[in-house]
Parts: structure tokens; sequence; C-alpha cells
């Protein structure tokens, strides 16, 4: 059976499969047919007909109690796959577990995707009192990048014209005691990160935790990714993580860059 297909070439039936699976986020895990039929414009039958073929593929899965349905394992396979063929992440892993050994700290490792970055590799710490502000993050999980260290440390690098496309669709709403909430500050605190070369969260994101982060860039100069060293307030002044480990962080960095084949301009 032949999709149907609009004017440009594009498949009508795969638009709308990947716009139910988009539908999906992790705080609306289970949505039902009726919903979907709604929210994409699509009468129920034909809802039920993609979100059968879903199920069938291993896309979606049906809840037995409330008949709604959920992302499937196949899904997560996508998504692992597209992770595992990342360059940056393979480069990066054994740099983030050498800081997180020698600082005793969790580091992450993220990209940016919208006005979102996803963490895409993590070093855990089982250092007392880091649990506290894992937020129960995992590789696949988003967060906003404005308030957050390593959202900030790429957004600084993006050029002019893209970086105001994105600040129009950011939601700048107060998550932590420190959130910038004001777009003229945040453009501020980017001009700040491009000076310095790293990025803070102070109490940006959540109650109790800082971070410090700095960009990874490509054989091309192009920031791709970043990598955060994060803490408790209680463990590490905020004037203490900028001095001791903004350098490390950074070097971390640069040494990730130098394996994704970025070489600095002559001087």
């Amino acid at each position: 059976m032949v999709s149907a297909a609009g004017s440009t070439g594009t498949s009508q039936s795969l638009e709308r499969g990947l716009a139910i699976l988009s539908s999906y986020a992790s705080d609306r895990p289970l949505i039902g047919v009726s919903e979907l039929s709604r929210e994409l414009d699509l009468s129920r039958s034909t809802a039920h007909r993609y979100v059968a073929t879903l199920a069938k593929l291993g896309y979606l899965q049906q809840d037995p109690d409330s008949k709604r349905y959920r992302l499937g394992p196949k899904v997560l396979d996508l998504g692992f796959s597209a992770i595992n063929s990342m360059d940056v992440r393979e480069i990066s892993a054994p740099h983030l577990r050498q800081l997180s050994d020698e600082t005793g700290y969790t580091v992450n490792l993220a990209i940016l995707d919208g006005t979102d970055v996803v963490y895409i590799e993590r070093c855990w710490s089982a250092r007392p009192g880091q649990r506290e502000i894992d937020l129960n993050l995992h590789v696949g999980a988003r967060l906003p990048a404005y308030c957050t260290a390593m959202g900030k440390a790429i957004l600084a690098f993006v050029p002019d014209e893209r970086l105001e496309e994105i600040i129009a669709r950011i939601d700048f709403a107060p998550r932590g005691p420190n959130t910038l909430t004001d777009p003229m500050a945040f453009r501020e605190e980017l001009r700040k990160i491009r000076r310095l070369g790293v990025a803070v969260n102070d109490e940006e994101l959540a109650y109790g935790l800082r971070s410090i982060a700095a960009p990874i860039r490509s054989h091309s100069g192009e920031v791709l990714a970043a990598l955060n060293l994060a803490v408790h307030r209680t463990m590490v002044s905020i004037d203490e993580l900028i001095a001791r480990y903004g350098p490390v962080v950074a070097q971390s960095a640069h040494d990730i860059s130098l394996g994704m084949g970025h070489r600095d301009a002559p001087s």
C-alpha cells in the first residue's frame, strides 16, 4: 500500500505517525485515542488505525487498565541507537569518567534540541549529598536550556539570528530561586559566558543545585554539546565552583573538542 503524499513529496501517513509519537512527554506518559484524534485533528477511526499500527510495530503499548497508550520499547531502541551513533558521546565518555573520579562529583553531557538540552551521557558520583541534586535525570532526559549551565554554555555560541529565534520561543518561567526570567538579562548572561568560556547555574533550575559547564566544539568550531559538573550548594560555594572547578571543566571540554577534531586558531 502506498502512503498518501503531499505536493512536496512527503508522506502524510509518516507525518501523522510521527506526530502521534511526538505527542508523548515525560509528564504525559499515557494518551488515549480520543485525545490524539482531537489534538491532531484526525477522525477517531483514523487515529485508531495509526495507533494500532504503531502498537503492532512496537512503538506504542496499550495500558491494560486505562486502555490508553504509552511509548513502546521500539522508541527507546531508536533513541539509544541515535545516542550511540554520536561520536561526541563515545569520545567524551572517558573524559567524563576521569573528571568525575578526580572531583568526586556527577558529570553530565548534553546537546541542544530546540529550547531544551537533552542528556546523552552521565557519570554519577556516590558522594554523600549528590543524590539530592540528581533530579531523577537519566540519559534522554530533557531540561529547559535557559536555566541550566549546559544549555547556556551552548546557547552562548549559537549564531545571533538563530539565537533570537530560540529566545523568542523560550517561556522564561521561574524554576529555582535565581532563575533568569528577563530575556535582556539572559542575553547579557550569554555575552558574559562568551567572554569567560564557562557557564554557571546558581540555583536557577532548582533549589540547592549548582553547576558549571563548558562548551564542546566540533572540527569546524561549531559548539555541538556541553559538559557540566553538578554540586549541592552546601558542598561548594559559587566562588569556589568557578575558581576551583571552572578550569578543570573547561580543560575537559577542550580535550573532548580536540578528540572531535577541533583545533584552536593560531594566536
